[in-house]
């Protein structure tokens, strides 16, 4: 399923460059990820990125208004990067 960032966001920009997809962005206040473009790192890592790196816990979160499976995000990831294989272990 795609992530969301909270309110608790700090606005320090390290979810940013890590996210492959180009799915967050600077919003008004708070950093925002686009559902769209968010595969869950599915596809480019075995983990999300944007948890991982994240300095306040619970702030880049499962969106459920969002849920897809594995299948599903493998396949948006794919039409997101033509061409591309995913890496190992990531699906």
């Amino acid at each position: 399923m795609a992530y969301k960032i909270t309110e608790e966001c700090i606005s320090c920009g390290a979810c940013e460059p890590e996210c492959k997809n180009e799915a967050i962005s600077e919003g008004e206040t708070i950093y925002v990820v686009d559902p769209d473009k968010c595969t869950g790192c599915v596809g480019w890592y075995d983990t999300p990125r944007c948890v991982e790196v994240c300095p306040i816990d619970d702030c880049c979160i499962p969106d459920p208004e969002h849920e897809e499976t594995k299948e599903q995000l493998l396949a948006k990831w794919r039409k997101l990067n033509p061409g591309e294989e995913p890496a190992p272990g990531t699906y």
